[in-house]
């Protein structure tokens, strides 16, 4: 049998059941139990009281373009990893485009899977692709283990990763169907894409104009009708559309296998602040004005939305022009995801228990990952410890992530992230992180 290492003690413990005081007991890596906090320790075990700090479950962030190998100058799984586990994140699932080769393969997940082995300071899971001509990868991709597969219904933004028309759709998820894997969804129509004005120049409203509200809306309406005949489980990734939330709300009602996720700059930002040039806030579909945002925030209360992930996609600075047509599209906040949210949580009456359940029950349980994402005996012992009283300003230079470029610079945020922990060892202590000792991991065989 094996000795109780560690105890986990603070006033406030976010667990299933309701935040409150506990002492969490940790052996082999694991949660082997949650007691009163007053409760006598095991004589061998080593106590980390963190007095009126948080306790929460790492976070499971299921989006996220690590772009590692081939764009390595973007990002990278040393990089990506490190600015996760510095914001609380113990868990990501990394994205099959923007890396070369694509994870569209089972060689190119092999590929992937050698390059991340050494550099992983969190646990990485791996998502592969779904393009044109790739129906044959699609199930040994999902016996080599991969969470699911990503397609776009419009251009993805890189050549070697094309969008998939309504056939290939059709073709795409009745193979995916077939051995009841998870098909991830970029959603917006192009024919809405091409018939808007195309986005050009440093004004932001020109941009938000070239991403009409359609083209996500039909998309997650076709989307919907083709899981339905399919009976097939797919998820919305990045809702940017409020619009949509009706038909998503309806389609659950209806007993369709439908996951939604939203992202932090939806919830914390708005297109009327953005500043003319201001390319650090380029993402599509895009960031949509307050209103929209308000609506947001009321699908993820009533349950409609059922998570909430970064979509952490970086690039060099040279491809973050001021002209919003011409710039790379894509948002850096790995490390800032947990504090953004408490941030806008907060000031919405919503609670820490709320923002666990989106950010790290939910998409734990959407890729089937049953040992992570909660404070309850059984799951891994993967935590972060947060101040969420204290604050902080965003300053890209002292962020983790390759290129220091980011929407949140210069904000104040409510919650720093004291420590975060990973199997019951403390792999970042707020000023230091340790070295690598993640895992790869593998979709589990029973889903």
């Amino acid at each position: 049998m094996s000795e109780t290492e560690l105890v986990l003690r603070s006033t406030r413990v976010v667990t299933p059941e309701g935040t409150r005081a506990a002492s969490v007991v940790v052996t082999d890596g694991k949660i082997a139990a949650v007691l009163p906090h007053d409760a006598e320790p095991p004589a061998t075990a080593r106590i980390e009281d963190f007095g009126d700090d948080v306790l929460l479950p790492g976070l499971v962030d299921t989006h996220v373009h690590v772009n590692d190998p081939g764009r390595t100058e973007w990002e990278g799984f040393w990089t990506a990893t490190r600015a996760a586990a510095a914001g609380g994140i113990t868990t990501l699932v990394d994205m099959p485009l923007n890396s070369l080769p694509p994870t569209t393969t089972a060689a190119h997940l092999d590929t992937k899977r050698e390059v991340a082995r050494s550099k992983v300071h969190i646990d990485v899971g791996f998502w592969g692709g779904a393009i044109p001509g790739n129906v044959k990868d699609l199930r040994p991709l999902h016996d080599a283990g991969v969470f699911g597969f990503k397609c776009f219904l419009s251009p993805s933004g890189v050549d070697e990763f094309p969008q998939l028309d309504q056939e290939q759709l059709a073709a795409a998820l009745g193979e995916i169907a077939g051995f009841d894997g998870l098909l991830i969804v970029h959603a917006e129509d192009p024919g809405h894409l091409d018939a808007a004005p195309e986005a050009h120049g440093p004004k932001y409203a020109d941009f938000l104009a070239s991403r009409p509200r359609a083209s996500e809306n039909d998309a997650i309406a076709g989307l919907i009708s083709l899981a339905k005949l399919l009976d097939a489980r797919v998820h919305v990734l990045h809702l940017s559309s409020s619009d949509a939330l009706p038909l998503i709300a309806a389609a659950k009602g209806e007993g369709v296998k439908i996951t939604v996720e939203t992202c932090p700059h939806f919830l914390t930002l708005t297109a009327e602040e953005v500043p003319d040039g201001a390319t650090e806030f380029k993402c599509c579909p895009p960031i949509r004005e307050a209103a929209n945002q308000n609506a947001l925030w009321q699908g993820l209360a009533d349950g409609t939305i059922d998570c909430i992930v970064s979509d952490h996609s970086p690039s060099t600075a040279d491809l973050k022009s001021a002209d919003f047509g011409a710039a790379w599209g894509g948002i850096s906040s790995l490390q800032l995801g947990l504090p953004a949210i408490w941030t806008a949580a907060r000031e919405r009456g919503h609670t820490l228990d709320d923002v666990v359940r989106w950010m790290a029950t939910a998409p734990a349980a959407l890729v089937g990952l049953g040992q992570k994402g909660a404070i309850e005996p059984g799951r891994d012992a993967d935590f972060a410890v947060l101040a969420p009283d204290e604050t902080f300003t965003v300053d890209p230079q002292a962020l983790e992530h390759r290129n220091k470029i980011t929407a949140y610079a210069g904000r104040t945020l409510y919650g720093v992230v004291r420590s975060t922990w990973l199997r019951g060892r403390k792999i970042n202590d707020g000023a230091t992180l340790a070295e690598p000792v993640g895992r790869l991991l593998e979709r589990p065989q029973s889903i």
